[in-house]
């Protein structure tokens, strides 16, 4: 890594951590976690499931709903916005490369969006810990990986979304388009309009875990419940198919490869066009 690269690194996050959004966005989870253990949520139980194994489940399916909003809100006007506020002609008017610059700001926002989302996770750990509860690390290892690759893959889409966006308002309203549709194929629309034009169910399966949203879904639930109980049918075609192992492979290694596809895509894009 360069020395410009990381002088870029460092200068945007020193920019995030000055800002309210990113304390008001640390605070949230911070607050829900010691929300759940003041309501005793970790003497609850579900499926076998207690102690910090509830809340970690419990913290993961938050997590689904407010991580992909936010990374596509807050990072799809990075390029863009540097663009429109003449920063961007600025900074590349500097010994800077256009790679060094986009793989900069990528490498910034993935630290200022999960590093407090991962501190809340291992606050919780440590302070279950401390009230004498078993801490399974091995759930804890592999749900820090799961958000780890959700958070790769929406920054990926955001980047690329930033990159060939002309203003700042197409970047949020397209952003804001694709969570919904990926929302909304995750279960109801999809499977519902798939099978009532009675299209192969397999086919309607193997779609809906092309969705990087349904694959985290699906990669916690198989932790959480290791026969997928809770998804009914669907789960006997999963695990039929395909082991619990090689699941939660896939459930690595497709959010990650693709939010990398998106962001290299972006990257192209930026320094083969007009970007200032």
């Amino acid at each position: 890594m360069n020395n410009t690269l990381i002088q870029i690194l460092k200068t945007d996050i020193k920019q995030n951590l000055r800002s309210k959004t990113f304390w008001i966005y640390s605070a949230l989870f911070a607050g829900f976690v010691a929300t759940m253990f003041a309501t005793g949520i970790t003497e609850s139980q579900v499926v076998g499931f207690v102690g910090l194994s509830r809340l970690m489940i419990t913290f993961m399916q938050v997590s689904m709903v407010i991580l992909p909003i936010y990374v596509l809100i807050s990072t799809v006007r990075s390029v863009v916005g540097d663009r429109e506020n003449g920063v961007l002609e600025y900074i590349l008017s500097l010994p800077i490369s256009f790679s060094n610059y986009y793989w900069a700001k990528f490498a910034g926002r993935f630290f200022v969006i999960y590093i407090p989302v991962f501190l809340a996770f291992l606050g919780a750990a440590l302070w279950g810990l401390v009230k004498n509860l078993d801490v399974p690390w091995n759930l804890f290892v592999i749900y820090s990986e799961l958000l780890a690759v959700m958070v790769f893959f929406f920054l990926g889409l955001s980047m690329f979304i930033s990159s060939v966006s002309k203003t700042q308002e197409l970047a949020l309203s397209s952003s804001f388009i694709i969570w919904l549709f990926l929302v909304a194929f995750m279960d109801i629309l999809l499977i519902g309009l798939l099978l009532k034009m009675r299209i192969n169910p397999e086919l309607v399966i193997g779609a809906s875990l092309l969705n990087p949203l349904q694959v985290f879904r699906t990669g916690s639930l198989i932790l959480f419940d290791p026969k997928l109980t809770v998804m009914g049918p669907v789960s006997y075609y999963i695990l039929d198919t395909v082991s619990r192992k090689v699941f939660l492979l896939y459930a690595l290694l497709y959010p990650f490869l693709t939010g990398l596809f998106f962001a290299w895509l972006g990257n192209r894009y930026f320094k083969s066009h007009d970007v200032v």
